[in-house]
Order: C-alpha cells, then structure tokens, then sequence
C-alpha cells in the first residue's frame, strides 16, 4: 500500500502536490481533529489563562513596588532634612542661644573637677 502511495506521489506534478499537501492540513484542522485534540487544547487554554494571570500580578506587583519605593525616597529626605536641623540646634552658638531665651548665660571660667579629700573620711563601723 505504501509502496503505490510513494508511486503515486512521484508520479504527481509540484501542484498536484501541494494540493495533496493542502489537502492534508485541512484534514487536520478539520473539525473531527479538532474534537479529538479536546483535552490537549484545553490545557494549552488552560496555561494561556495561568500565563495572563502571572502577567497581571507582575505587574501590579511591580507598580505597588514603585509607590513602595517613592515613599521610601521622601521618608528618606525627610530623615535627611531632620538630621541636618539637629546638627545645626546642637551646635554651641545655637544653644547658647536658645538658653539665652530662657535667661540663662554661659560660664566665663573653664569648668572644674571637684575631688573628694581622703584624708577626711570617717571609716565606716
């Protein structure tokens, strides 16, 4: 039998073959092909609607991570911005002048250690 098919096609003109050819295709497309590839075409549709979904969350994902981030840059001029007003009311200038506000002076004379004199110790019962 396939011994008169190969005779067949080698007795076929290019045309005749490609309407051989055409002909074959469409027996595949046809609609009992379609019916008896059900189960695979179902899950080729089935990983079509995984592949949307995944899709989809990325990109939300993807959006919520750039707001998450956006926050996180202001937050972090804000740190900067409050980190920079302490630096500058810490300063000696700054505090003497605040203080000032309130009434009260900086020392003229350089601080001092006061030691306790252990020749004036009581010893304990």
């Amino acid at each position: 039998m396939s011994e008169q098919v190969n005779v067949q096609e080698q007795g076929q003109t290019p045309v005749q073959r490609v309407r051989n050819d055409w002909k074959t295709l469409v027996e595949k497309i046809s609609y009992n092909a379609i019916v008896s590839n059900v189960p695979y075409l179902a899950f080729v549709a089935v990983l079509c609607v995984l592949y949307i979904n995944n899709t989809q969350r990325a990109v939300e994902m993807q959006r919520e991570l750039n707001n998450q981030n956006k926050i996180l840059k202001e937050l972090r001029w804000k740190y900067m911005d409050i980190k920079t007003q302490l630096m500058y009311t810490r300063m000696e200038t700054q505090v003497i002048r605040n203080a000032s506000g309130i009434g009260l002076k900086p020392l003229m004379l350089p601080a001092y250690t006061i030691e306790k004199d252990s020749a004036v110790t009581k010893p304990v019962n």
